[in-house]
């Protein structure tokens, strides 16, 4: 066995998160790799004596070849297919083709590639054809690369079993796509990564490329009515329509699933293909139980049961913090930061009201005016916005890089700072700062901060516009989280100016 790190990109997303920790129990040194330190360190094998962080970005050939100094063999396990990417084939393949010259220059010994299972003839999604040129970019390096090419995994958080869940949770009727009877060969996500740690062991597969699915070839429509048993739903009824074309049906997925606009038409167009496996040879270089849809469906549903989703897909997003979020004097930013802020003064500890904080959205909502929340939300997927149905991935738990309803966890200081970036779209970025002052070891205060960047006119009009409903929703936000701590209300809500808690908070050695 190579005694060299393994390096593994996309650390911090849904394959890469569950594979490190793979990794690390079976005695290997890993380099996780990831765009931000401070999500990689969220990561519950992050303090593991074998694994390093290392932030590089795939964009960036330069970083990608210092971080893979000294590393043997690397997992590519990254995907552009994101909101803020207007381009994400393009952006995905520039990124192979840094990771290709990258790992030739670090002297790599091989590269996994994790890909889609693309089908043969025309007719091929956009997608999925971008998988597939992003192989034939890292295939065309020195290094050898070992290609293995999935249909849907089926997994707690992977973004595929959500879509799914979904849909059938919230429609006991569907007037479905024609798609909904395409055939597919899904792979639990257990499955998957045995495959990919497999490889690392078997020479055999260096150079290779290999179809993975489960053990069974079924249509999506199968697929709903084996998760609604299962999900113990009453009989779901489901019409395919021919007209519903593959835009419809992207807006359909949209308004039911929390699948932004941008991300729903490209994979929508992939549910046209049968992805089914062609070449089975990957069953005798790396046998293993395969799990069935009935099997890998029920325990994706125990693991949300029990709150045991390690990895999600809409926490695979890079977390990039805008530097007028942290210091007062951005470079760029030629206006004003706008700003709202209340204090409290409340009879108990920080440490007594922080886990009143950290439940904030998801199921048990924002605690004060939630029709507003709500409405706010249901106007944001209107305009092709996340809304509030991406929820939360634990009802108590945070991390840096954490989906938070429309927000993205930007930082947690526990009993002190919870920070969050508005994802909703606006005209300009937005960010929500809750913070804990000690005062004393029974007293602390609570400030609530929301900062706004306008973008030109329609900027500074939707601040004003929205400041007077903000003052209402902030201020019995800060009274509610004092109820629920049970800790009494000794002064306040009351407005502050937050100009001194806008300090440049840029840790040491941190980049912007």
């Amino acid at each position: 066995m190579d005694d060299r790190p393994v390096f593994v990109t996309g650390a911090t997303g849904y394959v890469g998160g569950r594979l490190v920790p793979r990794l690390l129990a079976s005695g290997r040194r890993v380099r996780a790799v990831g765009r931000s330190l401070e999500k990689l360190a969220c990561r519950p094998w992050a303090g593991h004596p074998l694994v390093e962080l290392v932030k590089a970005d795939a964009m960036d050939v330069a970083s990608m070849a210092r971080a893979m100094k000294g590393c043997g063999a690397a997992y590519y396990l990254v995907h552009s297919m994101n909101p803020a990417t207007a381009d994400f084939a393009k952006a995905d393949l520039q990124a192979a083709l840094n990771m290709a010259a990258a790992a030739e220059h670090a002297g790599l010994s091989r590269i996994i590639y994790l890909g889609g299972l693309v089908p043969e003839g025309p007719g091929i999604s956009h997608h999925l054809a971008s998988r597939a040129q992003v192989a034939r970019a890292l295939q065309a390096g020195a290094t050898p690369v070992t290609w293995l090419r999935a249909a849907m995994l089926l997994g707690s958080g992977s973004a595929s079993f959500e879509l799914m869940r979904y849909l059938v949770d919230r429609l006991p009727v569907m007037l479905t796509p024609k798609w909904v009877r395409t055939k597919v060969q899904p792979i639990a996500i257990a499955n998957a990564l045995g495959y990919l740690e497999a490889c690392l062991d078997n020479p055999d597969t260096i150079g290779q490329a290999f179809d993975i699915g489960g053990p069974e070839v079924l249509t999506y429509e199968d697929l709903f009515r084996i998760y609604a048993e299962e999900a113990g739903l009453r009989r779901r009824w489901i019409i395919p329509l021919p007209f519903l074309n593959v835009r419809l049906s992207s807006y359909w997925i949209h308004l039911i699933t929390p699948v932004p606009a941008a991300l729903a038409q490209p994979l929508a167009e992939g549910l046209s293909n049968e992805v089914v496996m062609h070449d089975q040879r990957i069953r005798q270089v790396a046998p293993q139980e395969l799990i069935d849809c009935r099997q890998a469906i029920r325990r994706a549903l125990q693991r949300i049961e029990q709150q045991k989703v390690e990895t999600c897909w809409h926490d695979a997003g890079h977390v990039l913090p805008p530097e007028w979020v942290y210091c007062a004097d951005a470079s760029f930013a030629g206006g004003t930061i706008l700003q709202a802020a209340l204090r409290s003064r409340l009879a108990a500890p920080a440490h007594a009201v922080w886990p009143a904080v950290t439940s904030l959205g998801g199921e048990i909502g924002w605690r004060h005016a939630q029709f507003l929340w709500a409405l706010r939300g249901w106007l944001d997927e209107l305009v092709g916005g996340v809304g509030l149905r991406r929820g939360r991935r634990h009802p108590r738990e945070l991390g840096v890089g954490d989906a938070l309803d429309f927000w993205r966890v930007l930082e947690v200081e526990k009993d002190r700072r919870l920070l969050l970036l508005a994802e909703m779209k606006l005209p300009g970025q937005a960010v929500l700062e809750i913070q804990l002052e000690p005062l004393g070891p029974d007293m602390c205060e609570l400030r609530v901060i929301a900062r706004f960047l306008p973008r030109g006119l329609a900027g500074l009009a939707y601040w004003w516009a929205a400041l007077p409903l903000h003052g209402y929703v902030f201020k019995g936000m800060a009274s509610a989280l004092a109820k629920a701590s049970g800790a009494p209300l000794l002064s306040g809500p009351a407005p502050f100016d937050p100009t001194e808690a806008l300090s440049c908070r840029l840790r040491p050695g941190a980049q912007g």
